[in-house]
């Protein structure tokens, strides 16, 4: 059996593992990898590999940092088809769905490769006489990115690409579920010329995340995961002295007023919670609907849901795959199951769905709980499947009232025809991410993705202009050059101000 290792220092390796955890192909639930788990030694070694690197990579010229830049964005272009066949096998997400995570990924690559427009400083001339000031930034050293199973590909490339363009070095320790990819892109990055050492992926469980968060060496740690552990990783690695970026959980909400279009609406929300069997971060888990659109909207949801083709991510006839994980689905099963003797209203069931000749893989169908409340478990708790519950609310405020009472605040989205409404959603919710009759307002490279409240721990989002700041520390040069042909002014012992 395939066993997937570790990148150190410019080469696959086992290094010191001898412990694997099992790589499922979840759309037959049969093992078809094994990928060893790192121990504290491992880190010890990528981070050495990255530390040497970073002597000569954080001295380098912007330009032959673009230049790598450039040249991997053109071999992620090459093996897209690859590497999202790769990326289905494993998460068991619908190839096409693959494809356009490596997509939104790509983008946060191009964005790098225009990394030299986002490092200009600035200059200011003549502050106090014969005085100037100037400022740039520059790397911290050896970071690290830890990140979920949803996005093997996207996620880390919204991390690695700003962190090595602005001069750092990097250890990846990408989730063990579906690990593949990274290493994938680890040869990609060797192909492009990144010089040995810059970037490292380092594969394993709990034991890999605390040598990193404890790790002396590294410099910052970007996080996306779940809310209890961006907690955890927060507070552990803040302790040590290191910035971090840590993205939490989320449930997203999408607000539907009886003006919108409900074909329109309905397809987009179907799209939203089921696309990805509902495991994006940015996922519409809760409808709320206003007023009169209540029933027509539930009425045009069950439609939809029902016509999903739930099948294996590699058929291209399938519009959902399966979850990830045996242990996922029993999850998700369960919560609709809760949800009912909670007093929801079961429109379509997903629990019994079986694909033929797939009958081991782990699938659970779209599922639309109508009437439920925010008391109960299927609202306030983060499912992370395909299963979309209706909240009816009388009007937009009582609508805004609920998402600010969430403790989530990653993403949300309203369907109207009235920009007045727009405009006051979009003033008064407390939400890091909108969308104005868009469902997942997943922002452009050259923006920062990032929630409020419980979805983001801390204050520091990723990617974009954000991502270059967390990525680099700033100096600020103030400069004299006496003129040789007037006299030396005479140093003073009080404060020194312009003059």
């Amino acid at each position: 059996m395939k066993t997937i290792e570790h990148w150190i220092n410019g080469a696959a390796t086992a290094a010191g593992s001898t412990r694997t955890a099992p790589v499922h192909d979840p759309a037959t639930g049969a093992q078809q990898a094994a990928v060893l788990l790192a121990e504290p030694a491992d880190v010890d070694s990528a981070v050495a590999a990255a530390s040497k690197a970073f002597d000569s990579w954080g001295d380098s010229s912007l330009a032959q940092r673009t230049k790598v830049m450039f040249a991997f964005r053109e071999l992620l272009v090459r093996h897209e088809d690859e590497l999202a066949r790769l990326i289905s096998s494993e998460h068991g997400k619908v190839v096409d769905d693959a494809r356009g995570e490596i997509v939104r990924g790509r983008e946060v690559v191009e964005y790098a490769c225009g990394i030299a427009d986002a490092l200009k400083g600035s200059f200011s001339d003549q502050v106090s006489r014969d005085v100037d000031v100037h400022n740039f930034r520059q790397p911290l050293g050896v970071v690290a990115g830890i990140t979920p199973f949803n996005f093997p590909i996207m996620v880390p490339l919204w991390m690695h690409p700003i962190a090595i363009a602005t001069g750092n070095t990097f250890v990846l320790k990408p989730s063990e579920r579906d690990p593949s990819a990274s290493a994938f892109v680890a040869e990609l990055y060797a192909e492009a010329g990144l010089p040995e050492g810059v970037f490292n992926v380092v594969n394993g469980d709990k034991t890999a995340v605390d040598a990193i968060l404890d790790h002396p060496d590294v410099a910052a740690v970007s996080f996306v995961g779940s809310t209890p552990v961006a907690r955890y990783v927060h507070e552990r690695a803040t302790a040590g002295g290191k910035r971090v970026q840590a993205l939490g959980g989320a449930k997203n909400h999408a607000v539907v007023l009886p003006d919108a279009d409900l074909e329109f609406a309905a397809d987009h929300l179907t799209a939203a919670a089921f696309g990805s069997a509902g495991q994006r971060c940015m996922a519409v888990s809760v409808g709320v609907a206003v007023g009169a659109a209540g029933d027509a909207l539930v009425e045009v949801l069950e439609r939809k849901a029902r016509e999903v083709k739930v099948g294996p991510g590699q058929d291209p006839a399938s519009d959902m795959g399966p979850v990830i994980t045996r242990a996922a689905r029993e999850r998700v099963v369960a919560a609709v199951t809760q949800g009912a003797e909670q007093g929801a209203t079961v429109v379509v069931d997903g629990r019994g769905v079986t694909v033929e000749g797939h009958e081991d893989g782990f699938f659970v169908g779209p599922t639309v709980l109508d009437r439920v409340t925010p008391d109960m478990a299927a609202y306030r708790e983060e499912i992370f499947g395909p299963v979309l519950a209706i909240v009816r609310v009388d009007t937009v405020d009582e609508a805004i009232r609920v998402i600010n009472d969430n403790p989530y605040g990653n993403g949300t989205a309203i369907f109207t025809a009235g920009g007045e409404a727009a405009r006051r959603f979009q003033r008064e919710v407390k939400v890091g991410m909108i969308g104005v009759n868009v469902p997942i307002p997943v922002p452009m490279s050259y923006y920062s993705f990032g929630g409020w409240k419980d979805s983001l721990i801390g204050d520091s989002p990723i990617h974009g202009p954000e991502g270059v700041r967390f990525y680099t520390r700033a100096k600020v040069v103030t400069t004299r050059w006496p003129h040789v042909t007037r006299s030396a002014e005479a140093a003073a012992f009080h404060f020194p101000t312009t003059g």
